[in-house]
């Protein structure tokens, strides 16, 4: 499995062997001890898996949650094909601001780590797209805050010729000044003490 390190500050893309034969194809979207050589630490305890199927032009973040608890993901396309975005919104990180993207699809299976506090975002590329997620923390409500994927301001690399499918929720989200002037944004170094505390 290669490793890539992304833009963003403890972001990071995986890539695995795909094996396929007569009968179709084998792949490890996850695999322990090559996260561990890139991460430096191994993978968060996992609390919930999600699993999300969406439609051509869906986009859907940028979702993130409330720090502490704060959540980290590990996320990849079992099928079709899908922009994800990762966006730095840690105040305080070295890369405060920055985004990145990858391509992920049932051809590479692609996977990406991302770690407590940044922002996430994909856009569906075909019909049928089905992401699925490993999370650090278990789904609740209150904490799960988002913004604008249309925010000028974030510059989200957004496919062109798709008109955006979102949610009430995502189509209304606050911009991130607005999110930075609502003090609800994440900090780093809480980030990291969260991280840290996984692993002692």
């Amino acid at each position: 499995m290669e490793a890539r390190k992304l833009a963003v500050d403890g972001a990071l893309e995986f890539t695995p062997k795909v094996f396929p034969d007569d009968r179709g194809l084998f792949v490890s979207p996850f695999q322990g001890a090559a996260f561990t050589a890139a991460h430096g630490k191994p993978l968060f305890p996992v609390r919930q898996t999600n699993h999300s199927n969406s439609r051509k032009g869906v986009v859907r973040g940028v979702h993130f949650t409330a720090t502490p608890p704060g959540t980290a993901k590990y996320v990849y396309c079992a099928r079709g094909s899908a922009l994800d975005i990762v966006v730095d919104l840690r105040v305080g990180s070295p890369t405060y601001g920055a985004t990145d993207a990858v391509l992920l699809d049932q051809l590479d299976f692609r996977s990406m780590y991302f770690p407590v506090g940044v922002g996430h975002a994909f856009v569906a590329l075909e019909e049928d797209t089905v992401v699925s997620y490993m999370l650090s923390e278990p789904y609740v409500a209150e904490n799960e805050l988002a913004l604008s994927a249309l925010d000028p301001a974030l510059d989200l690399p957004l496919p062109e010729g798709i008109e955006p499918i979102m949610s009430e929720r995502d189509g209304v989200a606050m911009t991130l000044a607005e999110a930075e002037t609502a003090g609800i944004l994440p900090e780093y170094e809480v980030c990291r003490q969260i991280e840290n505390s996984w692993w002692g």
